[in-house]
């Protein structure tokens, strides 16, 4: 699990590229691979949220 949120953006934009390839080559959004994928980038901007927002709630 990565903390830095800087860090965090680069591999949702990571994730987000992967997500339009595996789209793209597979042209069902309901493929198990596009599944997979969606919920990693999930993952992913649910765990920059929780740093945002316990960044925020530090720096009060």
């Amino acid at each position: 699990m990565v903390h830095n949120p800087e860090t965090i953006q680069e591999c949702i934009e990571k994730a987000r590229q992967r997500l339009y390839q595996i789209a793209n080559s597979h042209k069902e959004l309901w493929h198990p691979e596009v599944i997979r994928q969606s919920m990693v980038l999930d993952e992913l901007i649910n765990e920059y949220n929780n740093a945002i927002r316990g960044k925020s709630s530090r720096s009060k």
